[in-house]
């Protein structure tokens, strides 16, 4: 490529897109490449028999920040859906998250007294002060019942390893209401963009050169100078070549399918807590947007461990790969043309409207403002 540009932008999810749109504002120059064969990285929807597909999982946008509320508000119009999962265990269901639906379900109990009674004998019966692992964290706050149907199995699907064997800050609180409320997040701020995500990210990404199919180890090779500037949001211990050994991801295997039926689960998200099964939850997308279809497509989640050849989904987040993330912060902190965002240039899981806030920080420290200001 003979043109020159401000920004090489690597990675068309989120934050890569973001930070073009912001750059362009400023009279900046952008290209964005990225290496799965369309933008918009795990927020890329797709329409299939009418439906939105979210491709890579579940995507429900949620905020307290009505500044961000307002910024993603200008390129797509937001529906009123609010999560209310459903868990199930063997041939139980609850209501997530854990409120006097779930307590009722469990024990009966019908006024917060009785619940918040019920956890407290069960909590004190263990007797567990200092909490040295996930296990001890979950039974110390919610107790037995709660810890055995709808935490250890999941977690241990999920992450693919025993609680025993998992930090104890995962699960910092569990948070408990005491109200029959099924909305999962506490946010003001709540929906599904209307015809999905991804023309969020191309209306983000108009006046920019972008290419897909594109892989930056590979495209850089002859390409040294393109750009004045990188930001980076894949992984960060790959661009240091593994340097000081990889760090660890989990990553998700989706099997979706389309389905003769108009509603096959009745609800978008539905957890499997116990290992009776392999995957850890289906989705059910033509929820997200109230449809109405003759068919339905679902998407079976199966949490797998990284490696090479695969996506990397979440990072794992313990002390030992906290201590390898900070050696690869350090290198990080020297660069003065390479800026590292998102998830993986993290090495941390962000929520969208975080993602947004850091792709803000980002901005203001290259150009003093963003739009939102």
């Amino acid at each position: 490529m003979t043109k020159h540009y401000d920004y090489l932008i690597v990675g068309a999810g989120l934050y890569g897109a973001v930070f073009a749109y912001e750059a362009m504002a400023n009279s900046k120059t952008c290209l964005v490449i990225d290496k799965r064969d369309h933008i918009g990285g795990n927020i890329y929807t797709e329409n299939r028999e009418g439906i939105n597909v979210h491709v890579y999982g579940a995507h429900i946008f949620h905020t307290s920040d009505k500044k961000v509320w307002n910024y993603i508000n200008r390129f797509a119009e937001f529906n009123n859906y609010i999560n209310s999962p459903v868990a199930r265990y063997h041939d139980e269901l609850y209501n997530l998250p854990f409120n006097m639906n779930t307590f009722h379900g469990l024990w009966g109990v019908k006024t917060p007294k009785e619940a918040k009674k019920k956890i407290k004998e069960q909590t004190e019966k263990l007797g567990i002060i200092e909490p040295i692992n996930l296990e001890e964290q979950a039974l110390s706050l919610v107790g037995e019942d709660i810890y055995k149907k709808l935490i250890k199995e999941y977690t241990e699907k999920q992450w693919g390893r025993d609680c025993k064997d998992l930090p104890s800050f995962i699960i910092k609180r569990l948070p408990l209401r005491f109200t029959y409320d099924n909305n999962y997040f506490n946010d003001p701020y709540q929906g599904i963009p209307k015809g999905g995500y991804t023309q969020i990210i191309e209306k983000m990404l108009d006046g920019a050169d972008v290419l897909v199919s594109t892989d930056y180890f590979d495209f850089i090779k002859g390409n040294e100078c393109i750009a004045d500037k990188t930001v980076f949001t894949g992984m960060i211990d790959e661009f240091y070549g593994f340097k000081y050994g990889p760090l660890e991801y989990r990553s998700v295997r989706f099997e979706t399918e389309t389905l003769n039926e108009e509603n096959y689960q009745g609800n978008a998200v539905v957890n499997y807590t116990s290992h009776e099964v392999g995957f850890t939850r289906i989705i059910e997308h033509k929820h997200f947007e109230f449809g109405k279809q003759p068919k339905t497509i679902i998407s079976r989640e199966y949490s797998q461990e990284w490696h090479k050849g695969i996506e990397p989904y979440y990072p794992l987040n313990d002390d030992k790969n906290g201590a390898l993330f900070a050696k690869y912060k350090e290198l990080a902190d020297k660069e003065d043309n390479v800026i590292f965002g998102g998830r993986l240039g993290n090495y941390s899981y962000f929520d969208m409207d975080k993602v947004i806030l850091a792709a803000f920080s980002a901005v203001r420290n290259e150009f003093s403002k963003t739009t939102a200001d």
